[in-house]
């Protein structure tokens, strides 16, 4: 997902897409741990994915500081 995507959302979906991320990190990471995972980069996309977000949430949250 781009960034321009994610900012389109609102708060509440961009919440929800990074809850959905973190919960595939978990079940990604339990695959690796057992050895099912057939490609580690899914791993690296997931954190990638979610480390966007969650600059995307921040920076919301600054603007709305600004403002106040």
């Amino acid at each position: 997902m781009k960034a321009s995507e994610i900012r389109d959302l609102n708060q509440e979906e961009r919440l929800g897409k990074l809850n959905e991320l973190q919960e595939g990190l978990f079940n990604l990471r339990l695959q690796h741990g057992i050895g099912q995972l057939e490609s580690s980069g899914k791993l690296k996309f997931n954190k990638r994915e979610i480390a966007r977000i969650k600059t995307i949430i921040r920076e919301f949250e600054l603007k709305t500081k600004d403002k106040e």
